[in-house]
C-alpha cells in the first residue's frame, strides 16, 4: 500500500462525515425553520374528509411527492445546490420558485421556512445565502449543502424525508392519529422518497410542474378555513 494512503482515506471519511452531520442538523426536527406551524394544507384536507386515517395520508403525501410540490421542491433544491456561490444564479431561481407557488399561503411557508433556515445556518458560514433575501425553503437548503460540498443525492433524499416526516408530523396531531401510525406512514413513503430523489436527477426547469390539483386547492381553501392551528 502506497505511503499515505490510509491517511488519505481517513481524511476522505472524515469530510464525508462531517457533511453527514451537518444535513442531518440542518433538516433535524429541531432546527429552527418554523416548520411545525406549517400543514401544506392537509389541516383542510383533513377538515373536508380526504385525509382521515393512515391509508388515505400515506397516499396523500405519496402523491404529493411524486407528482406534486415534493417533486417540484427536489427539482429547485437539485438546481440550487449546482448554483452553490453564484449569488445571481440563486437569486434567479428563488424568483422562479416564489412566482411559480400555487397559493399565498404555499409562496409564505416555502419563504418562511427559507428565510428562518438561512438564519440559522449562520452558525455554520452561511456566506453563500448572504444578501439573498426570500430563499424558498429548498433553494436555501440546496445552496447551503452544494457550498459544503454535501453529495446533491443525499441533500435531495434527506430534504425529501425531512418533509414527509413534518407533513406526518402535523397529520399526526390533526386527524388525530398515533405515533405508531404515524411512523409506519413514514415508513411507507421511502420508497416515494428514493424514486423521487433518482426521477429528478436530470430534470430541468422545464420539466418544473405537477398534478395534484386537490392539494393546490387545499392550499388555497385554508386561507379562509374558520378554524386553523397551523399557518397553512
Amino acid at each position: 500500500m502506497p505511503a499515505g494512503t490510509p491517511i488519505m482515506a481517513t481524511r476522505m471519511t472524515t469530510e464525508a462525515g462531517a457533511g453527514l452531520l451537518r444535513l442531518l442538523a440542518w433538516l433535524s426536527p429541531a432546527f429552527p425553520t418554523g416548520g411545525f406551524a406549517w400543514s401544506h394544507g392537509i389541516e383542510w384536507a383533513v377538515e373536508a374528509g380526504d385525509v382521515t386515517d393512515g391509508a388515505s395520508l400515506g397516499d396523500w403525501l405519496a402523491d404529493l411527492l411524486r407528482h406534486g410540490s415534493g417533486r417540484n421542491d427536489a427539482i429547485l433544491l437539485r438546481h440550487a445546490h449546482r448554483a452553490a456561490g453564484d449569488a445571481a444564479a440563486l437569486a434567479a431561481l428563488a424568483e422562479f420558485a416564489r412566482a411559480a407557488a400555487g397559493a399565498r399561503e404555499r409562496r409564505a411557508e416555502s419563504v418562511g421556512q427559507g428565510n428562518a433556515f438561512a438564519a440559522a445556518a449562520a452558525a455554520w458560514g452561511a456566506e453563500g445565502l448572504r444578501g439573498l433575501a426570500d430563499l424558498p425553503y429548498p433553494v436555501a437548503v440546496g445552496a447551503l449543502a452544494g457550498a459544503h460540498g454535501i453529495p446533491e443525492d443525499a441533500t435531495a433524499v434527506g430534504f425529501l424525508q425531512a418533509v414527509a416526516a413534518n407533513l406526518t408530523s402535523a397529520a399526526v396531531r390533526l386527524i388525530p392519529l398515533g405515533q405508531s401510525a404515524g411512523l409506519a406512514v413514514l415508513a411507507g413513503l421511502e420508497a416515494a422518497i428514493l424514486d423521487v430523489a433518482a426521477a429528478t436527477r436530470a430534470a430541468t426547469l422545464d420539466d418544473f410542474g405537477g398534478a395534484c390539483f386537490r392539494a393546490d386547492l387545499a392550499a388555497m381553501q385554508h386561507e379562509t378555513q374558520y378554524t386553523r392551528l397551523f399557518r397553512s
